[in-house]
């Protein structure tokens, strides 16, 4: 754990893993990018979240700060981690349920209500650069969206574009098929791309004007330090 100013973040190998400032929730980091997507429609129908790969729950802050939800499922493999997001990062039990277990194995295993949202950043490291956990191919894209809604949106975090571009989306049509629109979002500051693949048609356009109807998340209002680039794939 490191502080800086108001900011708590959590490193592990040398890896961040997340940061959060109850303060300035917004931040400009990379887990906004997670918190986006929710707003292509609205009013965002946003009533059940899984969250894999909690870190220290900052997604979960965000989304119960500007969205709401009736109910966020976190799944994290590093009981540490979970004992981080509930002491440092202020995860309560009205926040979200936090459960320890590996999310592939939670993803196979789960047999409940779908989602309307499913955020998957299930990393690792390796020689202290950060990698997806789990390979986002054929296989993995089908569990997921199996436990989606019928509108339900899937956002996944991957390490850089390349990765991304190696990931099922690209390669399998009948991947495609089960999405009616793809963007990848990124920041200048970051490596990372994160995607959002959506069951139901949106745009980018109609993602900004939603967002500027929030306060506190309106783009071209410089105060709420939210950016974001974003296209089609």
């Amino acid at each position: 754990m490191r502080r800086a100013g108001n900011s708590i973040r959590l490193y592990r190998n040398g890896v961040l893993h997340t940061q959060y400032n109850p303060l300035h929730p917004i931040g400009g980091n990379l887990w906004d990018l997670f918190l986006i997507p929710a707003f292509f429609f609205n009013p965002p129908a946003i009533r059940r979240v899984l969250v894999l790969g909690v870190g220290g729950g900052a997604v979960i802050r965000l989304l119960n700060r500007f969205v709401g939800p009736e109910e966020i499922i976190g799944v994290e493999l590093n009981p540490v981690h979970i004992q981080v997001a509930r002491r440092f990062f202020g995860i309560g039990r009205n926040q979200a349920t936090l459960v320890c277990a590996d999310a592939a194995e939670w993803i196979r295993e789960y047999r409940g209500p779908p989602f309307d949202l499913i955020v998957d950043d299930i990393f690792g490291e390796e020689s202290g650069e950060p990698e997806r956990a789990v390979v986002a191919d054929s296989s993995w894209f089908s569990q997921l969206t199996s436990r989606l809604s019928r509108k339900g949106i899937l956002v996944l975090n991957f390490a850089s574009l390349t990765e991304l571009k190696s990931c099922a989306w690209f390669h399998d049509p009948d991947v495609q098929a089960r999405f009616k629109a793809a963007f990848q979002l990124t920041k200048p500051q970051y490596e990372n791309t994160v995607a959002a693949f959506l069951t139901e048609h949106a745009t980018s356009r109609q993602l900004r004007q939603n967002l500027a109807r929030v306060p506190g998340l309106d783009p071209d209002i410089k105060s709420t330090r939210i950016s974001y680039r974003i296209r089609s794939i």
